[in-house]
């Protein structure tokens, strides 16, 4: 039956279809930014987001100031994942460090044999951090071993985690604890098989055993999407515990556009929603043959 509401009704799918094949639609949030609409001069221009670069992505592409410099062109307000030594000249630049690395993912506190090591790292990670004027300092489960006890693995890296509370609260830095993928095995650096802390859940229970406003959880969207899942929900129920942001297109860890499935535009809209005013980091390994084209795409796609 051909009523006139009928005939409305596939009318404006069909303009909606052809919206979103000629990219009219895109940048609203209704479907993936694509390549094709990457723009070589884009700078940002909302700046609700504070997005930030983890330098080890364009290691092969670019040195740790060179990158900066191209992050102050394109409107990047930090990086983060850089030499210690570099930081004097990034803040000469006008950036901030978003965030301070420590004892790494391998080498966690859930491990007897890591767990000074891990102590230790911290403390120098937090001295350095308020050195910088950062206030974050990232940390880690570490990864599963051979006889582990979970129950006594967590409360190993609670134990550590408060030992080293009382200097980064004295310092006014937050610790961060990285929930991580243990299901990609592609590339050691798009996912973590042994993880131990790669159940946001999980994180989030040892965040609220912890309880200090100073020890948060560190919301890769990347390995949250693969591990757990209803990623705009999480945030609005977790925000409380979230101390930054970490991004990357799924599945492989790439660019932000229309070849992978994380929607971010709603992603950061729900962010700003919970009234966070921190760090929104890139971390996506690029694979176009223009990398910096891929970062302004990047730098595009979050501002929103």
């Amino acid at each position: 039956m051909n009523t006139p509401s009928r005939r409305r009704f596939f009318q404006s799918a069909a303009a909606t279809v052809a919206a979103l094949g000629s990219g009219g639609l895109v940048g609203n949030g209704l479907a993936q930014l694509p390549r094709s609409a990457a723009d070589p001069a884009f700078t940002v221009k909302n700046g609700r987001i504070r997005q930030s670069i983890m330098g080890w992505c364009f290691n092969k592409h670019f040195d740790a100031l060179t990158l900066a410099k191209h992050c102050k062109e394109i409107g990047l307000v930090a990086m983060e994942g850089i030499g210690r030594e570099f930081y004097p000249e990034v803040k000469k630049l006008g950036l901030e460090i978003s965030l301070v690395s420590s004892h790494g993912f391998a080498k966690g506190p859930c491990d007897p044999q890591h767990f000074d090591f891990s102590v230790s790292e911290l403390e120098k990670a937090i001295a350095a951090a308020a050195d910088a004027g950062c206030k974050k300092v990232i940390t880690f489960t570490g990864m599963r071993f051979d006889g582990m006890d979970e129950e006594k693995a967590k409360q190993d890296c609670i134990r550590a985690w408060k030992k080293v509370l009382p200097l980064a609260e004295s310092k006014g830095v937050t610790l961060v604890l990285e929930h991580l993928n243990s299901r990609d095995d592609t590339h050691p650096m798009k996912g973590h098989p042994g993880y131990f802390g790669d159940d946001v859940e999980m994180c989030i229970d040892l965040i609220k055993q912890v309880g200090s406003e100073n020890f948060k959880l560190l919301f890769d969207i990347y390995h949250v999407t693969i591990m757990n899942g209803d990623v705009i929900r999480r945030i609005r129920q977790y925000h409380e515990y979230i101390g930054h942001y970490h991004t990357a297109g799924n599945p492989g860890r790439a660019e932000l556009d229309d070849t992978q499935e994380i929607n971010y535009p709603p992603i950061m809209r729900a962010i700003l929603e919970t009234g966070y005013e921190g760090y929104v980091a890139q971390e996506f390994i690029p694979t176009w043959d223009d990398p910096l084209l891929a970062l302004r795409h990047a730098a595009m796609v979050c501002d929103v």
